[in-house]
């Protein structure tokens, strides 16, 4: 990426530092310290504790005026109410305790509830992902785009399954029940992080998933849109940060998967 600004400079050295940090207690849940956080089926570690220490760390040497939302430790306000970091230092934890690569780091930073600038790092993928507001998406310096797909026929769409304690069950089987027989495939990773980072990347058409928060979104928000992507709420409407959903798609099936997923709403209202 060309001429990244000092803030996002500071996001990915923190995204890699958080990383580095979780690689070491990768997959060792017998030696970790969990907590359950809403329910027995939402886990937190030490490790994810660790992570958002160092991430805040690094950026608030960064621009220390800025607030911070991180998932464990909640909204540390600053001087500038603008700017907010908006942190997950572990997406995708039950993942990481049991052994499966697939988490991430997310690392935002927003400008009066926008996204402008977005890292999603992959330590066991070796992947990191990157964009900054008109600056385009990379992914391990290589440009990126959307699928170009068009039909839900041909799509592979990703979702996140709500578990024990979310809300929406019936929903979910809805949208299922509807989406399954239309589309190419349906996949779910277990890690938001992974899911928004792919579609920018073109290997999920989509992803769709309900009972979010900022900090599980707000990067792969502008990595999305930045690959020529597009990021609403899981009904179409604009984005609300805080809104708790979201729909991301390349744009071209957008309309159709809204269609069927309001469809899915509606009935199972």
């Amino acid at each position: 990426m060309l001429n990244p600004s000092e803030e996002l400079t500071a996001m990915i050295a923190a995204a890699q530092a958080a990383g580095a940090g979780l690689q070491k207690h990768f997959a060792k849940l017998s030696d970790l310290s969990i907590r359950a956080k809403s329910g027995p089926a939402d886990m937190v570690s030490i490790a994810d504790e660790e992570a958002e220490r160092t991430t805040r760390g690094i950026l608030a040497q960064a621009r220390p005026e800025y607030s911070f939302l991180g998932e464990e430790g909640g909204i540390v306000g600053g001087g500038d109410s603008r700017h907010s970091w908006i942190v997950d230092p572990l997406d995708g934890t039950t993942n990481f305790l049991f052994g499966s690569p697939l988490w991430g780091v997310n690392v935002a930073l927003a400008r009066d509830n926008e996204v402008i600038a977005g890292v999603t790092y992959l330590p066991m993928l070796d992947e990191l992902y990157i964009a900054e507001r008109g600056k385009g998406c990379w992914l391990n310096g290589q440009r990126i785009h959307v699928s170009d797909r068009g039909d839900l026929i041909t799509a592979v769409l990703a979702c996140g399954i709500p578990f024990a304690g979310k809300p929406d069950h019936p929903l979910f089987a809805r949208e299922m029940a509807l989406l399954s027989a239309h589309v190419a495939g349906i996949r779910r990773t277990g890690a938001c992080a992974v899911d928004m980072a792919w579609v920018a990347a073109g290997r999920w058409d989509a992803y769709w998933e309900r009972a979010l928060n900022a900090w599980d979104m707000a990067p792969g928000v502008i990595l999305v849109r930045e690959a020529g992507g597009v990021a609403t709420s899981a009904d179409g409407s604009p984005l609300d940060l805080h809104g708790q959903n979201v729909c991301v798609s390349n744009g071209a099936v957008q309309d159709a998967l809204m269609k069927v997923l309001n469809q899915a709403r509606d009935e199972a209202a």
